[in-house]
């Protein structure tokens, strides 16, 4: 055999669509001395059973992006490599039986427009004259999207595979990986064996593109790649006398997808519950293997598709195939270098995507290694999302069941996962569930979203309209505005930061100044080289040389890899202090007098000004009492021991009743902090949209030198700014605003919300959403009409730069 090299710049493990598409770009990008080693051959694992299906239209504009290169990459190869990838843009249709799925599919015609996607509205009859086979008779809805289509996966991986070899990349077959070897934290080494030979190739990047092998070959070296194999069905017709060229066809609320494929029907499903596979492992013998048949899991997807399809009830069966695929804990791919290793990089877990995915993502990830940083906002598949807990094999057994349904499954807001829940808990938690919370799921934690009245469901009716628990976020919201609530925000990332160079290494960091008095709190954001939002955050100085830093418990762990990744020669301690204390917010115009009744501090604006934080005694515990908000009134974060906890909360709430106390959710949060026009990373904020752009610009001291993002800042100053985020209020009081409806300004496309909620005491829809206004005045920006489609419905906007509620903030300063 052809000897391997003993160095090499880059080592791509996996020989599936991923990973030659990531050999294919970075070779693309100049790179020499790439390498993609392969344990078997290529595509054996799932890229050579893949379905093979093609759509442009993804939930973010960067996402659809990735796929519609997907698609332009693939209708090139052929030209390029000789090597057909059977790319056919047949088009594709979804359809709806249910009116809520036809709201949302309506939803996704208006963001079609916006993400560039052609796509449009047709009959009931269009649909039959399109595809004549299906019973259309309980069909509410169908959209037509003319540019999707459907390739051979495997033409498609060996086609990338012969570009890649064709600009120099070395391709190995047969070779198995025994493990990654890390040097003071950083790749430094492969090592591996093929035919009784082993050998070392000296590395400092290794790619693993192992795609269901991923985790278990991620974890020989500490690695965590949170994923794990589910059965896929699919089942194949013989040749279907004039049986002609079709689109695609998604019946979402039947689980299924069907095309045509040279005369042949394929129909597959993406089950409700599906059944995790290799609990104890893949088999290394794996190769073009199928999995046991399993007809009886699924019947109830034949059953639906006979009536869909009534011609199948008379075509023969060629094949009936099942095969694993990767699924993740989101129901996101994993993308990027992994926080503990620097040079360790994943490509993996595409959730039954992996084609339409693959081209855009090798190419994002090619020009992430090559740039030390991402082309796109790739936070949604960013491997550092990922929880420790997450790699956990019985819990991803458990969720995975759950995941592999959520591509075809109604994405209505709010909707929660059912699957692994209760891990991680709040010491009061039993406390507020026997008091009628609801709790949703985040990163595993259960946080209490809203509280059921006496007598009320416990449980979500989900819709795209006002759902069950509207009423439950109003008067939640109303005590916090006129009276007080008590939130239970344990969740909360904390970082402990300390040590005799702590100041130096913050300074760097934070785009605010945070060399303040003991005693003080800043708001600030870590911004990256273009002045894009990293994190978005408090600091408090706790001691001369330690400091407190607080997220949102989704961002704790990319927090944390920021801040690792940026030590240099500093003495800094970095400690994730999350479980070690628990956080009781009291917010409203009355908490300054609850809190009098359970602690002998003083709570006065002359002691304990907005922005500070004071040790107190509250019950007969000790904790610290941060005068800060999250709903834009008065209000305080009680940081307590976690063993405290539940004392604190016992004592808080016995005191609460004479002044109005009610226990609030998180989504009386989300409502309160929409009308105060506060940012949430990463839907509104995030590492694409420069700070001064997202209205951030109080929080960034100019003036202070040497911290990463400040040259992008002055640049931006000087040149101005190319768009603004603003603040919209439907003066319809009756629709909802969630997230990427169409923003119209003046009857053109202008952009999209990037987070909605209800404001009840503003009485309408709020959304936050970022409008092009490059050489404009604030004037003329604000003076233009604005009409938000919803659905295909259109309303007219408000739109402000300064928050709507309190706009100067003298509430939460009162």
């Amino acid at each position: 055999m052809k000897p391997l090299p003993s160095k090499a710049r880059a080592v791509i493990i996996g020989g599936g669509v991923s990973g030659c598409s990531v050999a294919y770009h970075l070779v693309k990008l100049g790179w020499t001395d790439v390498i993609l080693l392969e344990r078997k051959q290529l595509t054996c694992g799932t890229t050579w059973h893949a379905a093979g299906l093609l759509s442009e239209l993804r939930g973010s504009s960067d996402m659809t992006k990735l796929t519609k290169y997907s698609m332009q990459l693939y209708s090139s190869l052929e030209e390029e490599t000789g090597i057909a990838t059977g790319l056919r843009r047949v088009g594709s249709l979804s359809i709806a039986l249910t009116q809520e799925r036809k709201h949302e599919l309506y939803r996704q015609l208006s963001l079609a427009a916006a993400y560039g996607v052609e796509a449009r509205k047709i009959s009931v009859r269009e649909l039959e004259g399109m595809y004549p086979h299906i019973d259309v008779s309980d069909v509410t809805a169908a959209l037509h999207f003319p540019n999707d289509g459907q390739c051979d996966p495997g033409n498609v991986a060996m086609a990338l595979a012969k570009g890649a070899r064709q600009r120099g990349a070395a391709i190995f077959e047969g070779v198995n990986v025994a493990g990654v070897q890390a040097r003071n934290g950083r790749v430094s080494s492969v090592t591996w064996e093929k035919e009784g030979q082993r050998g070392v190739i000296e590395t400092e990047v290794v790619v693993n593109c192992a795609g269901m092998w991923a985790r278990e070959f991620g974890a020989r070296s500490d690695v965590a790649v949170p994923l794990h194999a589910c059965e896929h069905f699919y089942l194949v017709t013989e040749p279907i006398n004039g049986l002609t060229r079709l689109p695609v066809l998604r019946v979402l609320d039947e689980h299924t997808y069907y095309k045509e494929d040279a005369g042949r029907l394929l129909f597959g499903a993406v089950e409700p519950e599906a059944k995790p596979w290799g609990m104890d492992g893949i088999p290394e013998s794996f190769c073009f293997d199928q999995l046991p048949e399993d007809f009886a899991h699924f019947e109830p997807i034949m059953e639906k598709a006979l009536k869909r399809i009534p011609m199948l009830a008379t075509a023969g069966i060629r094949t009936f195939f099942n095969g694993p695929e990767s699924f993740t804990p989101d129901d996101q791919y994993h993308l990027g270098e992994v926080p503990d290793v620097r040079g360790y990089w994943v490509a993996c877990g595409y959730n039954s995507t992996g084609i339409a995915a693959a081209g855009g993502a090798g190419l994002a990830l090619a020009q992430w290694m090559n740039d030390d940083e991402p082309p796109f906002d790739l936070s949604s598949v960013d491997i550092r999302r990922m929880e420790p807990l997450q790699k956990n094999r019985s819990y991803l057994r458990e969720r995975v069941s759950e995941v592999v349904a959520l591509s075809f499954a109604d994405h209505f807001p709010t909707r929660q996962m059912t699957t692994a829940r209760g891990i991680r808990r709040s010491p009061i938690h039993e406390h507020l569930k026997a008091r009628g919370a609801v709790f949703g799921e985040m990163v595993g934690w259960e946080q209490a979203n809203w509280f059921a009245r006496e007598g009320q469901e416990r449980e979500y009716r989900y819709s795209w309209y006002r759902q069950n628990w509207f009423d439950n976020q109003r008067d939640e919201h109303t005590a916090v505005r006129e009276r007080v609530g008590l939130f239970d925000l344990t969740s909360f990332g904390k970082i402990r930061v300390e040590g005799r160079d702590a100041i130096t290494f913050l300074q760097r960091l934070c785009s605010n100044d945070v060399d303040v008095p003991i005693g003080q709190i800043v708001y600030t954001q870590m911004l990256n080289e273009r002045g894009g939002i990293e994190s978005d955050l408090t600091v408090s100085r706790l001691t001369e040389t330690a400091f407190l830093l607080v997220v949102s418990a989704s961002t704790l762990q990319p927090n944390l890899s920021w801040l690792r990744r940026h030590l240099g020669d500093e003495f800094v301690v970095i400690t994730d202090m999350s479980a070690s204390e628990s956080i009781l917010a009291v917010m409203g115009p009355n908490s300054r007098e609850l809190l009098g009744r359970v602690s002998p501090n003083d709570f006065s604006n002359e002691n304990n000004p907005y922005g500070t934080w004071q040790e107190i005694e509250i019950g007969m515990g000790l904790a610290r009492a941060h005068r800060v908000t999250c709903v834009g009134e008065l209000g305080w974060g009680i940081y307590i021991p976690t063993d405290q906890a539940a004392h604190v909360f016992e004592v808080i709430e016995a005191a609460g009743a004479d002044v109005g106390l009610k226990l609030c959710g998180l989504y009386a949060i989300g409502s309160c902090r929409m009308e105060k026009g506060c940012r949430h990373l990463p839907d509104d904020v995030g590492s694409r949209d420069h700070v001064l752009e997202a209205g951030l610009g109080f929080a960034v001291k100019t003036a202070k030198p040497g911290y990463i993002g400040r040259d992008a800042v002055l640049r931006k100053l000087e040149a101005g700014f190319d768009r603004r985020l603003v603040q919209f209020r439907l003066k319809d009081p009756a629709p909802l605003l969630h997230k990427n409806e169409v923003v119209f300004r003046d009857g053109r496309i202008a952009g999209t919300i990037t987070s909605g909620d209800y404001g009840h005491t503003l009485g309408g829809a709020l959304g936050l959403g970022y409008i092009p206004c490059k050489d404009e005045s604030e004037a003329a920006l604000l003076s233009s009409s604005y009409q938000i489609e919803i659905a295909g419905e259109s309303y007219a906007a408000e739109v402000s730069l300064k928050p709507m509620y309190d706009p100067n903030g003298e509430r939460m300063r009162a």
